[in-house]
């Protein structure tokens, strides 16, 4: 059971519209913007080539699931930032592989906004991104109207041009980032990791657990067997007397009759905590226990290869 978690002036923000929860660009819009740009280059043939391998290597590395996250968004102007009550954050939408940030600003002094340098966003015929008019919360409970944006993200982690024009008529370029997106329902620094992405197969992956009394445990790195997106691991407990498990309400009995207590049961997810429950027969009743499993992505490995 996956657990939400609802941070201070964020979560209020979220919940009253500001902090990248306002009104929705045109997804369209935004693609056209990107293609915009990419129309204004005209590199030679041996620098096209070396540009299309990085940027698509960038977005393989950046691609996340389709869903909702929340992600950090950072700017190198303490001029051009995120409202305070959003806490450096942003809320990131993924649609078929595109991803698009929106964020709430500290005001409406920024008029426009543009993926990509200034000179460009000058030109006749450049498509602007268009401001939403957000409210934010603050800590305090006081509540302000400023503009936010949806900005195309092309790469988690890494910087990318974003010009802006102010009041004062003048466009200004700036390097952004957006980072470290979350799911509402993960409890980590990091998005659930897609079990989709893995060839079907046999795999080692390390696990930490949490809960219980801490005298028994379960051997990591474990063995998980991944097919057609699904995954399942067995998990042999430091102790004989488990004599079934609990995980998403379905009841798992031991494959095993001799030693310590093993058991094949189903991993939802990578990187994100999951409920599961033991019950043990080691008191003098049988106790059913809580623990906090999380497999991670990072230490996965092919049983056969070693890699």
């Amino acid at each position: 059971m996956n657990k939400i978690i609802i941070v201070g002036g964020l979560s209020a923000c979220l919940l009253l519209g500001g902090c990248g929860a306002g009104q929705a660009a045109d997804a369209t819009s935004a693609e056209s913007t990107v293609a915009a740009q990419e129309s204004t280059v005209t590199p030679t043939e041996s620098t096209e080539a070396t540009e299309t391998v990085s940027t698509e290597t960038a977005q393989d590395e950046a691609q996340l699931p389709d869903g909702v996250y929340t992600a950090e968004f950072s700017t190198d102007s303490s001029m051009f930032h995120v409202s305070e009550a959003c806490d450096g954050k942003g809320t990131l939408t993924v649609k078929d592989g595109v991803m698009t940030i929106h964020i709430s600003l500290g005001s409406k002094k920024i008029l426009n906004l543009y993926p990509g340098l200034a000179e460009d966003a000058a030109k006749d015929g450049a498509v602007l991104l268009e401001p939403t008019t957000d409210t934010v919360t603050y800590s305090d409970g006081m509540t302000e109207e400023v503009y936010g944006f949806d900005v195309p993200v092309p790469a988690i982690g890494e910087e990318f041009d974003l010009a802006l024009i102010g009041t004062k008529g003048k466009w200004y370029d700036h390097k952004v980032v957006v980072s470290d997106p979350v799911t509402e329902d993960s409890e980590g620094g990091v998005a659930p990791f897609d079990l989709s992405t893995v060839e079907d197969g046999s795999y080692t992956i390390e696990l930490t657990m949490e809960g219980g009394s801490g005298r028994a445990s379960i051997q990591s790195p474990t063995q998980i067997t991944v097919a057609d997106g699904a995954a399942t691991a067995t998990l042999e407990w430091s102790s004989p007397n488990y004599d079934y498990m609990l995980v998403n309400g379905e009841k798992y009995l031991p494959v095993n009759t001799e030693g310590n207590s093993v058991f094949k049961v189903p991993v939802e997810a990578l990187d994100a905590p999951l409920t599961m429950i033991g019950d043990t027969v080691a008191m003098s009743t049988p106790h059913e226990v809580e623990y906090t499993v999380t497999f991670h992505s990072e230490t996965l490995e092919s049983a056969e290869s070693g890699k």
